[in-house]
């Protein structure tokens, strides 16, 4: 099967959509390592920011930045070693519809919402550019990528 990752030298625009790509997925891991930042270290204050009543008990909170610092380090490691962004894509693709979806369903305050959307674009901008530079999500180290 022919590969859908070129082995042709790239060209100064290819390279331009790699290096925009590579500081989009730096830039979404240092927003989920600020987000998980506050949820850690000042939950409380974050909660009431976003609209939220009390955050009890904060343990929960807290467990919510600790998976935002996985997240962060996971879309790093899966982009500069396997040159991938499927899991970056995942991510934030549950994290649309649940933030999405929870907004239909539930009365919300504002950051909910605004997140959902948030993370829609970011998703698609990555999407967009993976897309453009003719290269699958999963990277050219994935099975099936030849």
């Amino acid at each position: 099967m022919a590969s859908r990752e070129s082995t042709a030298t790239p060209g100064p625009v290819a390279l331009d959509l790699e290096r925009i790509e590579r500081a989009l997925v730096v830039l979404i891991a240092l927003h989920s390592f600020v987000v998980g930042l506050f949820l850690v270290a000042a939950p409380e204050w974050g909660a009431r920011f976003g609209g939220f009543g009390a955050v009890t008990p904060l343990f929960f909170a807290r467990q919510a930045g600790a998976f935002h610092f996985v997240a962060a380090t996971a879309y790093l490691v899966e982009h500069f070693r396997y040159r991938g962004v499927l899991l970056l894509v995942i991510t934030k693709s549950v994290a649309v519809v649940f933030l999405l979806a929870t907004s239909v369903l539930d009365s919300v305050p504002w950051l909910v919402p605004l997140s959902g959307l948030a993370d829609g674009a970011m998703c698609l901008a990555v999407v967009f550019l993976r897309r453009a530079r003719g290269r699958s999500l999963a990277g050219p180290c994935a099975r099936g990528a030849e």
